[in-house]
């Protein structure tokens, strides 16, 4: 032993780097990761609340101290409780029809028969394209003139021709969230399939000996083994809708008038107009809300990470 502790205090003055460096202490190793979560995530975090008790005159160009002023703000703005409404609407609404789908096509799709591991390749087709291509596509197969989601839609009288879709604030929202539930269905049904297939097959096989259907197994068996994938799928997805901005942008740039301005995109508004500290008041309010609901959701789940 004691040979080999003057091997390494040797191997170690060999190199020329301090004893902290060479040997077993952890820092080194998370020096990176502790660099880059000050630097991209305290740090921003930070400076986003000085910057809501602080903004710069536009004429004098000097920064002046106005306290809980852009809070105070926020909370007496139509527009914020008009988006935060748009918000919540838009991430229920698509969670609900996600999750559904699917549990749905993940059901299908569980199956050893030819075939039907090329359809769950191409589940990952819509992935793969930008949020913001996607709301172009959308935009063009919604367009009221030439559009081909608009045609058909009219065929089943789903949709008025001379109204289009993105344009009449009755359903210009549901347009926005067609594209979203296209290209995020297929993340949620991969996660599922992935716990489906995770799921052992001798309760199954009890249940069927037992004599249980197919419905009964389901309702008894699936979901509540699943359901751990089901609530981890779900917090994902509401963080990623909770916070949507490229499709907004893309489709609607939150018209007509403000019935498809979410949080996010009215915060992003106030960026683009040099409003720098209500931008960050609305940004740390998304946060906040974000936060809230995940931890609700997490304590009602029981989710364990």
């Amino acid at each position: 032993m004691a040979t080999l502790a003057s091997e390494r205090r040797r191997a170690r003055s060999w190199t020329g780097l301090p004893r902290w460096l060479t040997g077993d202490h952890p820092l080194p190793w998370l020096a990176p990761l502790i660099a880059m979560i000050l630097a991209f995530g305290i740090y921003p975090l930070v400076y986003a609340v000085w910057l809501t008790m602080n903004q710069q005159n536009r004429f004098t160009r000097k920064v002046e101290f106005v306290g809980a002023q852009n809070w105070l703000k926020a909370f007496g703005d139509e527009r914020m409780w008009s988006s935060l409404s748009v918000t919540f609407t838009y991430t229920a609404v698509c969670l609900l029809i996600q999750v559904v789908l699917g549990l749905g096509i993940a059901l299908l799709l569980d199956s050893e028969r030819r075939g039907y591991g090329l359809l769950r390749a191409l589940m990952t087709l819509p992935l793969v394209v930008p949020p913001a291509v996607t709301g172009l596509m959308f935009l063009l197969m919604e367009d009221g003139q030439f559009g081909v989601l608009a045609y058909y839609l009219g065929l089943i009288g789903l949709a008025d021709p001379s109204s289009p879709i993105l344009a009449n604030p009755r359903t210009a929202l549901a347009g926005v969230m067609l594209a979203d539930i296209w290209q995020w269905t297929p993340f949620m049904v991969l996660i599922m399939l992935a716990g489906l297939r995770a799921l052992p097959k001798e309760p199954f096989e009890a249940a069927a000996i037992d004599g249980a259907g197919a419905i009964q197994a389901f309702r008894h068996l699936t979901l509540p083994m699943l359901g751990r994938v089901l609530a981890v799928a779900v917090l994902i997805r509401t963080i990623d809708l909770f916070r949507i901005y490229d499709y907004i942008y893309a489709m609607t740039a939150g018209g007509p008038g403000t019935v498809t301005t979410t949080l996010s995109f009215y915060a992003g508004r106030a960026f683009g107009v040099a409003d720098f500290s209500y931008a960050a008041t609305l940004s740390l309010i998304t946060l906040i809300l974000l936060n809230v609901t995940c931890f609700v959701f997490i304590k009602l789940a029981r989710v364990k990470f």
